[in-house]
């Protein structure tokens, strides 16, 4: 089978460095992970053998890292706990912070993200419920080795994947995709490096979950 024709989830489990280079591209691997690569850059009218080559070449950090799918559930939550949930708990109320700043202090420049610090919130309220259900009822029933009866929480957490997929493309749409003006101070530079840090941890946390974790589990 042509690299080509193989899903943006099972190409970032066997390169995992694909990740960083489909996020360049703006190609959601996460959320979007069931659609071929094929499929995903013609709906983006992208070059899908150009892109292909880069992954298995590669580049733009698409060497090898650990092979998530060898390993366990608990070794997955171990580090899906350590990797995403703490540093998403520091880092939004920092972003949220930063935002407050940026707004207030450049309201009348016409690129201002007016409405972004509002959205962090909303954004941090979201992923503060979500992360609370997988430690406290998901994961816990992963580890005590339930298998498919884990089926219908996994189904509400994916749900809310979709959910936290709209709200990475509403932060996008807030600050033009990351693109700040040539007279943007270094705080609006740092709000939109990180929120653009942000967007890709989230993705790969996703990823994790929706094609590694949740197939494995549900496979016992």
């Amino acid at each position: 089978m042509s690299s080509i024709k193989k899903t943006l989830g099972d190409l970032v489990k066997t390169y995992p460095g694909a990740g960083k280079i489909f996020h360049d591209h703006g190609l959601d691997f996460c959320c979007g992970g069931s659609r071929t690569l094929e499929q995903a850059c013609a709906e983006s009218h992208l070059n899908a053998e150009k892109i292909i080559s880069e992954v298995e070449g590669g580049v733009n950090g698409g060497k090898q890292t650990i092979q998530w799918d060898s390993q366990t559930p608990e070794q997955l939550i171990t580090h899906i706990l350590k990797q995403y949930h703490e540093p998403l708990r520091q880092e939004l109320p920092r972003l949220i912070e930063l935002a407050k700043k940026v707004e207030a202090v450049h309201a009348d420049k016409v690129h201002c993200p007016k409405g972004l610090s509002a959205h962090l919130e909303e954004i941090q309220t979201a992923v503060h419920s979500h992360l609370a259900k997988e430690e406290q009822i998901l994961f816990p029933m992963i580890l005590s080795g339930v298998g498919v009866g884990a089926q219908m929480p996994i189904r509400v957490m994916m749900m809310e994947h979709e959910d936290h997929g709209k709200n990475l493309k509403i932060t996008r749409e807030l600050t033009q995709d990351f693109a700040v003006p040539s007279d943007g101070c270094e705080s609006w530079r740092e709000l939109y490096r990180s929120l653009e840090k942000l967007e890709f941890d989230l993705m790969e946390h996703i990823h994790l979950e929706n094609n590694i974790l949740f197939p494995k589990v549900l496979s016992e």
